[in-house]
């Protein structure tokens, strides 16, 4: 942890900025202290308008020293007076706080809201939960069926169709779509191996 409140022993206005910055690019502490002392106001205000949060605005600053102290190197004097940069910083690390405080608070209040809209439906969830997992069984035994047992067995089951009409919708015989019913069904049974009650789940065709 730096502490930036320890006083320099040098006097504050012995040094420009860009000497402070080119002592901060050397490693001497010093420099940076001085630099706390000269802007530390100036730059938490600069937070505090973004911020509007004291607290926050505070230990923002000391991060944007250490983050001078650390970054200094990437300092250039040829694009701009060393306030210019650190202020431009302290504005964008400030930005940067808020969009998380504000990302934060709503999702916190998002939780609160879910959690005292649903907090009696959970056995509802878990419901859910496992009727998508026999589904998603059910259908991926499906995909293993010839084309034409597979589609005769989803419309008399999902299409809630007769077998008659599933005939004339296919436009074949009445006693072949009961024969690829039955074949399906066979393989379907095999497929499931041991959760033939799945087929239970939906209603049974009419056999007229």
């Amino acid at each position: 942890m730096i502490k930036l409140q320890q006083k320099a022993q040098s006097p504050e206005g012995a040094h420009t900025d860009e000497h402070l910055m080119e002592l901060i690019q050397a490693g001497n502490y010093e420099g940076l202290q001085i630099l706390h002392v000269r802007y530390g106001v100036i730059l938490k205000a600069v937070s505090m308008k973004v911020l509007h949060n004291a607290a926050d605005a505070e230990d923002l600053t000391q991060e944007v020293f250490v983050e001078i102290w650390n970054s200094a190197t990437g300092y250039d004097p040829l694009k701009g007076r060393p306030l210019a940069w650190i202020a431009t910083l302290t504005r964008r690390r400030s930005i940067d706080r808020l969009r998380k405080r504000d990302t934060y608070c709503r999702l916190e209040k998002r939780f609160a809201e879910e959690t005292i809209s649903h907090v009696d439906g959970w056995p509802h969830v878990h419901e859910d939960m496992a009727q998508n997992e026999r589904s998603a069984y059910l259908q991926s035994a499906l995909a293993r069926l010839p084309a034409l047992q597979r589609d005769a067995i989803r419309l008399a089951y999902y299409s809630q169709m007769t077998q008659r009409e599933v005939a004339q919708h296919i436009g074949i015989a009445l006693g072949t779509i009961k024969t690829r019913l039955e074949l399906g069904l066979e393989k379907l049974a095999g497929f499931l191996g041991g959760f033939e009650d799945l087929l239970l789940d939906s209603k049974s065709p009419a056999c007229a």
